[in-house]
């Protein structure tokens, strides 16, 4: 990190990371060619989950080359009489691999939780009906860092 006067404490970090709304999945193909996508997810441990679909590009990406990135930004405020920003980020790196089983209706679970508790009943018949025809995805925390301008 270049400006380690805006590095914040873990217990920050990981407050941005699990009160994000969405993050940023930035992964590389085989070729090296590189992908960013956003996404929902929820933090579960040391771990990031996420759903989607059955194929695509992500996939294809994580199947060529598991390394990873995440980002999330939190709080932003633009500061036009100064020409900066406040604002809080962190940044993620890991390999990615398939929940499956326990693992991956637990994540259902914790989307559920994040996005739509006052559904949750509702949310696991979804769940129960449709679960086959999503993947989920676990991002094992090995590296976190973040930084902030308030």
């Amino acid at each position: 990190m270049r400006r380690k006067d805006r590095r914040i404490t873990e217990a920050e970090t990981f407050s941005i990371l699990e009160k994000g709304e969405f993050g940023v999945l930035s992964t590389a193909s085989a070729t090296n060619e590189p992908y960013g996508v956003p996404l929902n997810y929820c933090v579960i441990g040391q771990s990031i989950y996420f759903h989607c679909a059955r194929e695509g590009r992500k996939l294809d990406h994580i199947a060529a080359n598991p390394r990873a990135s995440f980002c999330v930004v939190g709080a932003t405020r633009v500061l036009p009489d100064q020409f900066g920003t406040q604002y809080e980020c962190c940044i993620v790196e890991g390999s990615v691999s398939e929940a499956l089983g326990a693992e991956k209706q637990r994540a259902l679970e914790g989307l559920l939780h994040k996005y739509s508790a006052a559904y949750f009943p509702e949310g696991l018949n979804y769940i129960e009906r449709l679960g086959n025809q999503t993947r989920v995805f676990r991002i094992a925390l090995e590296s976190v860092s973040g930084k902030a301008r308030r």
